[in-house]
């Protein structure tokens, strides 16, 4: 009978608990996210086509939901999940063309990123209210 051989003594992966992503990874998984929810927000415009096109009835059934504050929730997450994949798919498009490979500039795209998201959504709220 033969023996099994010995695991080699080598280190192993670092494990998700141990391992720290950083903020480039969490941004690249976020776009995954509000890609997801962008195409759940469709959903909801398409309601609002398909209400305005069935009549006053259905549309009034439509503008309660949008105007209640689970309505302003979801438009708020459609709209801060809109603004986050343009600024980050604007980031990619860099990086799809060889720019802004090096760790300063990736860490810079990912503040301006963040930080045109807030502002973006504010400036779009802020018009929408008034």
């Amino acid at each position: 009978m033969t023996q099994a051989a010995k695991p080699a003594a080598r280190p192993l992966s670092p494990h998700l608990q141990v391992y720290r992503l950083p903020l480039a990874a969490w941004l690249s998984i976020t776009h995954r996210m509000t890609g997801v929810g962008l195409t759940l927000g469709t959903l909801l415009l398409t309601w609002w086509v398909v209400a305005a096109a069935y009549g006053p009835e259905a549309y009034g059934r439509f503008q309660g939901f949008i105007s209640s504050p689970l309505g302003y929730l979801f438009l708020f997450g459609f709209s801060v999940s809109l603004f986050y994949h343009l600024c980050n798919g604007i980031r990619h498009l860099l990086w799809d063309v060889g720019k802004n490979f090096e760790i300063a500039a990736t860490n810079r795209a990912n503040v301006i990123v963040i930080v045109g998201t807030l502002v973006l959504t504010a400036i779009a709220w802020f018009l929408a209210l008034r």
